[in-house]
């Protein structure tokens, strides 16, 4: 398992918990678990709305919708059953803080969702982790029956006389079902594949029922929420980025792990301070700093905060909060090669921008990066991805496009120096494929 990394200018709220053994509920009650929903029991759905609008929660999952806005547009009165639904399919690379929380405060992600049923009158929730976390799957699953033996799930929770009931499921490492509406898909039971928007989920969701949609590490910071009042959690973020978020940092660095910082913290700092700065004293060549589907930063630009506002002025997004730290040796043609090999693997093929655009992506970058390539195919890579943005059904046409725009316009003399035969200057150890013409 991860050893758990410390720095003096974490601010641990959701990660306050993390190994002491919160996984076992006696322990996870001790240290004030369960103690939020009680009060969300007493103080009723339009108190724990209003607390989230105020914290200034945004969806930690990539969107950054505001998570409070998100629970309001459930409607009161429906005809139709309504749902929580905890999105665990955290399948992006260079992300793993979900892992974590599953691993060590599993409680946390069932009391987060017990408050978000409560807040939309919903009476079932489900948390939906991804098809290669079945380990973690077990200790969610022993979570809810624990809840269950408390009597804190069921029939007339805490005496309340409000029925509530969770389920566990895992996909089968399908990238896509991260998309709120092909994870609905999935669990019912159909083929991950997205659908059409409008309408949202809001208002007809999982099953036809209104249903909100939430990250695991959103749902988890809801009880912490709770507890310490929606203003001074945002407090301890930047405007309008209320609070914390578990960032993982990766890649050419000497101390990688998964880092609670604040909101808006700087991502400078972040790679030389918190995470020990480049490996083995290289160069900074690129950071990516949102998981795979976000655009490159070069070293001129990492003087940023880490919030969704400041990361978009900069040209790029705060994503899952997956920080890849890349160093001199490594080839960016290679890098992107690595990532357009992945979402072609990983497109369900519901819709042709993506399905072809993705295709021939891996395909003209394979020969760039083998030396088959010529002047032309640089800008016809650039127009591949330009054609595919905004596009496609789900992002995940966009989350192709957008790194690969990013490689070719920052690493332009990097391509051309792989081309007319040339191959990659760098003699690295990728499996290469027969040069495609």
């Amino acid at each position: 398992m991860p050893r758990l990394v410390s720095h003096p200018d974490e601010v641990k709220i959701i990660s306050r918990r993390f190994g002491q053994g919160a996984t076992d509920i006696d322990k996870y009650i001790e240290l004030d678990g369960y103690k939020a929903v009680r009060t969300a029991i007493e103080k009723g759905p339009e108190w724990i709305i209003n607390e989230m609008k105020a914290s200034g929660l945004r969806g930690r999952g990539g969107a950054g919708f505001p998570t409070g806005l998100k629970w309001s547009f459930v409607p009161k009165q429906s005809e139709r059953a309504k749902y929580v639904l905890v999105n665990g399919d955290e399948s992006e690379p260079a992300t793993c803080k979900d892992h974590v929380i599953f691993l060590h405060d599993p409680h946390a992600v069932v009391e987060g969702t017990m408050i978000a049923a409560l807040a939309i009158g919903a009476k079932m929730g489900f948390i939906y982790l991804r098809g290669e976390y079945r380990y973690l799957l077990k200790i969610m699953e022993k979570a809810v029956a624990d809840a269950y033996t408390k009597g804190f799930l069921g029939k007339n929770i805490f005496g309340s006389g409000i029925d509530l009931d969770i389920v566990t499921q895992t996909g089968a490492g399908a990238y896509e079902v991260g998309e709120e509406s092909a994870l609905m898909e999935s669990l019912e039971g159909k083929r991950g594949v997205p659908r059409i928007k409008p309408p949202f989920p809001a208002v007809v969701g999982l099953y036809g029922g209104p249903t909100v949609i939430n990250n695991a590490e959103t749902i988890a910071s809801v009880p912490h929420i709770l507890l310490m009042g929606g203003e001074p959690y945002a407090k301890t973020g930047s405007e309008r980025n209320g609070g914390t978020r578990l960032f993982g940092i990766s890649g050419h660095v000497e101390r990688p792990g998964v880092y609670e910082l604040p909101m808006g913290y700087n991502l400078k700092k972040a790679i030389y301070e918190v995470a020990g700065g480049v490996k083995d004293g290289k160069a900074l060549k690129a950071v990516v700093p949102g998981g795979s589907s976000t655009p490159v930063l070069l070293p001129d630009e990492i003087d940023v905060g880490l919030d969704f506002d400041q990361m978009g002025k900069a040209g790029t997004m705060l994503g899952s909060g997956g920080i890849v730290v890349i160093d001199e040796t490594v080839c960016m043609v290679e890098f992107a090669l690595r990532t357009i090999k992945f979402y072609q693997h990983e497109s369900c093929g519901w819709c042709i921008p993506c399905r072809e655009g993705t295709d021939w992506l891996k395909k003209s970058i394979t020969r760039l990066h083998a030396g088959g390539a010529v002047d032309k195919d640089i800008d016809n890579i650039k127009y591949l991805a330009e054609n595919m943005l905004g596009r496609t059904f789900c992002p995940l046409g966009d989350a192709a496009a957008m790194p690969t725009i990013a490689f070719v316009k920052k690493f332009r003399k990097e391509f051309e120096d792989h081309l007319n035969g040339k191959g990659c200057p760098y003699h690295t150890s990728l499996d290469r494929e027969p040069a495609l013409v």
